[in-house]
C-alpha cells in the first residue's frame, strides 16, 4: 500500500554565519536624540518613525558589507525603540491597566503610549526597571497577573521584516521568547499568592502562534526567539518549572503549529550554558538552537534530537570587546560538528547591543590597543570569517587565523599589561587591611562626630549636567578653555549645587560632579591601565547611553583624583559634605575588562586604588566617603553554584576598599537597578557604615528583606525614582517613606532619591527634592 501522507517540508537553510543580533541606538546615537527631541515636544512621531527606518536600513547595508548574506535570514531583524522586552509586552498586549487609556480598540500602543508605559505620567509610575541578566543593560519588567488580557497588539515584526524585504533583505525577525518572558515578569498587585506569570503561558501562546503565521505569510523562513531564562537560575523560576514550561511552549510553536504555517525557529540561549535544559531544547521540534559558546561550554557527548538541527555555536564574544583567537573558536565549531548536527553555524554568543558599533570610529585609541580589540563591526567580521572557514576549510582562512593568533599572542608581553609593584602589592594584602572595627563603636564615633537629625536626608552624588556644563567639558576638549577656565567653571557649578542642597534643607550634602563625564570613566581617565573611546557608546536603557571605558593593564592610582573638588565643595558649608568614588566591582562592571586574569585579581588592584583615595580624603577632612556600587548585583553569576566564589572575591574588593578608615569616617555605599533580597548576606558582609538602595518604582519591596535579614546597620531606600521626569509629590514620598519607618527602625533609616541625578533637569530635580525634604520633616514630627 502507497503512504500518502504528504512529507514535511525541508527545513530552509540556516546561513553559515549569522549575529544574534546588532546595536539598535545609532553610531552616533542617533534613534537617542530622535526619541529625546520627540518626548521634549520638538519632533513628532513620524520623523522619529523616519530617523528609525533610516537606522534599520543602515544596519541592514552595513551587515551585508561585512559579509553577512542578504538571502538567507543571515540579517537579524532586532530593532528597539526602548527595549526589547517593552516590545513583547507591546505585541502580546499586556499593558498595565494603569495604561489601558494609551491602548486603542485593538490594543495597539502608538509611540507617545509606548514611551509613556516606559518612562510613566503624573501619578502613575512607569514599569519597574531591573538588570537584564547579568549585564549592564536595564529592561522594563512585565506586570502579569490571572486577569492580563494577552491579545496579538503589535505587528512591528511583520512590518520591519516586509520593510527589509522590500530592500531586498531577508531578514531573521527576533522576539523574546514566551518563557523568558514570563519568566521575568512580575505578579500585578492584585495577584494571589502563590500566582506565578508563568502560569499564564497557555494564555499568550496564541499571539506568538498569531505573530508566527503571520511572519510566514509575508515570507519569513527563520524566526528567532531568545530564550536566556534557560540559562540562568537567577529569574526566580525552578528549573524543573522552566523546562515544563519550554516543552508546553514549543510544543504548541513548532509542533502543533507545523511548517510551513510558521518559519523555522532559531531558538537562542545567550549568556550562559543550557546544561540541563540543552537536552529539553534538543527535544523539540525547533529547527535551530543557538548556543553561548563563551560562557558556556560544547556537549561532551552527543544530545539527543539535535542530530535533525542546525546548531549555531556562539564562539564570538557579544558581550566583551577583545578580538577573538580564531584558531581557537574554529576548534570549538569543529567539536561542535563531531555531535551530528544536520549543521553548524557561526554565531555571537549574545546580541552584539552590548558592545560599541566599531573601532573605525576610534582614531585617538592606541593602535597597539586597537590591534586587541573587536567592536560590533570587527565581531561581524571575525563570524563571517569562521564561516568561510567551515565551509570551505582552514586553508580558506589561513591569514586571518595567524593574523589574530599574532594579536592574542602580543597582549601578554605589552608594557603595561603586568606591572610587578602592583602585583607584589595585591600578593602581601593580609586579611587585616580587608576589615572594620566593631559597628556599635563605629556608629557611636559617627553618631558624635556628624550630629545628624533622624532620618538624615542626602542624595546619591551627581547632580543634572546642564547644557552649560556640557558646553564647556566640550570647549575645554577642544583646547577653547584652559584648564584654569575649566577649573573655574565647574567650581562655580559646585557652588550653585551646595547652595541649593542648602535652600533645600538637606543634612548631608553632595558636589554633584559636574567635572565628571561618567562615573566610571572618570576613574578611568585617571587611573593607570584603562584607555577610553570617543565614541564607543553602548545602550544602558531607553535612550541612555554609556561609554564603558577599557580595561587592559595592571591597575594604580598616579594621584589623588576627588580630593581637590571634595574639599573645595566642604568649604563653602558647614554641613557634612561626601566624598564621591565608584566601587571597584562597578569600575569592572561598567567597562570592558581583561580577560586574562581572575576578576578577583582585577578587582583587587583597583580597590587598592580607591583604598589610597579614600585616605587621602580622609586626611583632608572629609568625614563621609561614599563606594558606589550599583553593579554588585550586576555580575552576580546566573548559575547559583558559582555564586559563593563571585560574593566572596566582589565583597573582598569593597572591604579592601574601604577598611582602612577611622572609627568616625563613615562609609556609605549605593545599589541599584537589581532585586537584591537573594544576596542580602552580601549587602551584609560589605559592612557599610549607610547603604542606599533603589526602591521606589519597586514601591519598597526591598524593606521585606532587609528585615528579615535583620540588617544592623543603616539603609536609604530610596524614595524619588530619578529614572522617569515624573516629580513625585510630597504625599507620594510620605507614603513610601511611612512604610519604610513601618517597617525599618527609625535609627537606621536615611533618606535619599533612587540613584543620581545627572540625567534629570532641574526643573524636575528642585520640586523633586523639595517634595522629599518635606516629607521627611511631615514624617519626623510623628516619631
Amino acid at each position: 500500500m502507497t503512504d500518502t501522507t504528504p512529507a514535511a517540508p525541508a527545513t530552509p537553510a540556516f546561513p553559515a554565519g549569522s549575529v544574534l543580533g546588532y546595536p539598535r541606538i545609532g553610531p552616533r546615537r542617533e534613534l537617542k536624540k530622535a526619541l529625546e527631541a520627540f518626548w521634549a515636544g520638538r519632533t513628532s512621531a513620524d520623523e522619529v518613525e523616519a530617523v528609525a527606518a533610516d537606522l534599520r536600513r543602515r544596519t541592514r547595508t552595513r551587515l551585508a558589507e561585512l559579509g553577512l548574506a542578504t538571502d538567507a535570514a543571515a540579517i537579524p531583524s532586532a530593532f528597539s525603540f526602548y527595549d526589547q522586552v517593552l516590545d513583547a509586552t507591546a505585541l502580546v498586549g499586556a499593558v498595565p491597566e494603569r495604561f489601558a487609556d494609551l491602548q486603542d480598540a485593538d490594543g495597539r500602543l502608538d509611540l507617545a503610549g509606548y514611551s509613556t508605559v516606559a518612562r510613566g505620567r503624573g501619578d502613575d509610575l512607569p514599569l519597574e526597571m531591573t538588570k537584564w541578566f547579568d549585564t549592564n543593560y536595564h529592561y522594563l519588567v512585565p506586570e502579569i497577573g490571572p486577569g492580563t488580557t494577552f491579545r496579538y497588539a503589535s505587528d512591528r515584526p511583520v512590518a520591519e521584516f516586509t520593510e527589509a524585504l522590500a530592500d531586498g533583505v531577508l531578514t531573521r525577525p527576533v522576539v523574546v521568547g514566551p518563557v523568558t518572558y514570563l519568566a521575568l515578569a512580575k505578579p500585578t498587585e492584585d495577584a494571589p499568592a502563590g500566582f506565578s506569570p508563568l502560569d499564564r503561558l497557555d494564555d499568550i501562546l496564541p499571539v506568538y502562534v498569531r505573530l508566527l503565521t503571520e511572519l510566514a505569510a509575508a515570507g519569513a523562513t527563520w524566526v528567532q526567539l531568545d530564550e536566556p531564562a534557560l540559562v540562568a537560575d537567577t529569574v526566580g523560576v525552578p528549573a524543573e518549572v522552566l523546562a515544563e514550561a519550554t516543552a508546553r511552549a514549543y510544543r504548541v510553536l513548532a509542533t502543533e503549529l507545523a511548517r510551513p504555517s510558521r518559519p523555522a525557529i532559531l531558538l537562542a540561549a545567550p549568556y550562559g550554558d543550557l546544561g540541563a535544559a540543552l537536552p529539553v531544547v534538543a527535544a523539540t521540534d525547533v529547527e535551530g538552537v543557538a548556543l553561548d559558546l563563551v560562557r558556556g561550554d560544547v556537549p561532551s557527548v552527543p544530545v539527543a534530537g539535535l542530530a535533525g538541527k542546525t546548531v549555531v555555536g556562539g564562539v564570538i564574544d557579544g558581550h566583551n570587546i577583545w578580538r577573538a583567537d580564531l584558531e581557537q573558536k574554529l576548534a570549538l565549531l569543529e567539536q561542535l560538528g563531531a555531535l551530528g548536527a544536520a549543521a553548524v553555524a557561526v554565531g555571537t554568543s549574545t546580541s552584539l547591543f552590548h558592545v560599541p558599533h566599531t573601532l573605525e570610529d576610534e582614531p585617538a585609541l592606541d593602535r597597539t590597543l586597537v590591534d586587541w580589540l573587536a567592536f560590533a563591526d570587527e565581531k561581524v567580521r571575525e563570524v563571517a570569517t569562521l564561516a568561510e572557514g567551515l565551509t570551505a576549510g582552514r586553508d580558506a582562512i589561513s591569514e586571518q587565523l595567524a593574523a589574530a593568533s599574532q594579536a592574542v599572542a602580543s597582549r601578554a608581553t605589552a608594557p603595561g599589561v603586568v606591572r610587578p609593584e602592583v602585583r607584589e602589592r595585591v600578593a602581601a594584602l593580609t586579611d587585616e587591611q580587608f576589615r572594620r572595627g566593631p559597628f556599635a563603636e563605629r556608629k557611636a564615633a559617627q553618631a558624635a562626630r556628624l550630629g545628624l537629625p533622624a532620618l538624615p536626608t542626602t542624595t546619591i552624588g551627581s547632580f543634572p549636567q546642564t547644557p552649560e556644563i556640557r558646553k564647556a567639558r566640550a570647549a575645554f576638549g577642544k583646547g577653547e578653555l584652559t584648564a584654569e577656565q575649566y577649573e573655574d567653571e565647574m567650581k562655580a557649578e559646585v557652588r550653585r549645587v551646595v547652595e541649593l542642597q542648602e535652600q533645600i534643607g538637606l543634612d548631608v550634602l553632595v558636589h554633584g560632579e559636574p567635572e565628571r563625564n561618567d562615573m566610571v570613566q572618570y576613574f578611568a581617565e585617571n587611573l593607570d591601565g584603562f584607555s577610553v573611546t570617543q565614541n564607543g557608546w553602548v545602550q544602558s536603557y531607553g535612550s541612555r547611553c554609556t561609554r564603558p571605558s577599557i580595561l587592559w593593564g595592571d591597575v594604580s592610582r598616579p594621584a589623588p583624583i576627588t580630593v581637590a573638588w571634595a574639599q573645595y565643595a566642604q568649604s563653602l558649608t558647614s554641613k557634612p559634605m561626601k566624598g564621591m568614588l565608584t566601587g571597584p566591582v562597578t569600575i569592572l562592571a561598567w567597562s570592558f575588562v581583561r580577560d586574562d586574569q581572575p576578576l578577583g585579581d582585577t578587582a583587587n588592584q583597583v580597590a587598592l586604588a580607591l583604598r589610597d583615595e579614600i585616605a587621602d580624603l580622609e586626611a583632608a577632612g572629609i568625614g563621609i566617603v561614599q563606594v558606589d556600587e550599583p553593579a554588585i548585583r550586576e555580575l552576580l553569576p546566573l548559575r547559583e553554584k558559582d555564586h559563593a566564589a563571585y560574593l566572596d572575591w566582589s565583597v573582598r574588593s569593597f572591604r579592601l576598599s574601604t577598611a582602612g578608615v577611622r572609627p568616625e569616617t563613615q562609609i556609605h555605599t549605593h545599589l541599584c537597578y537589581s532585586e537584591f533580597g537573594e544576596i542580602m548576606e552580601a549587602i551584609d558582609g560589605l559592612d557599610a557604615d549607610v547603604t542606599s538602595i533603589e526602591a521606589a518604582r519597586s514601591k519598597m519591596e526591598i524593606l521585606g528583606d532587609i528585615a528579615a535579614a535583620g540588617y544592623p546597620r543603616a539603609v536609604g531606600p530610596g524614595v524619588y525614582d530619578i529614572h522617569s521626569p515624573r516629580v513625585p509629590s510630597q504625599d507620594e514620598v510620605t507614603e513610601l517613606l511611612t512604610e519604610a519607618v513601618r517597617t525599618i527602625d527609625v535609627d537606621q533609616l536615611w533618606v535619599n532619591p533612587d540613584c543620581g541625578l545627572k540625567t534629570r533637569r532641574y526643573e524636575e530635580v528642585t520640586p523633586s527634592l523639595e517634595h522629599l525634604v518635606t516629607a521627611t520633616r511631615t514624617v519626623r514630627a510623628t516619631l
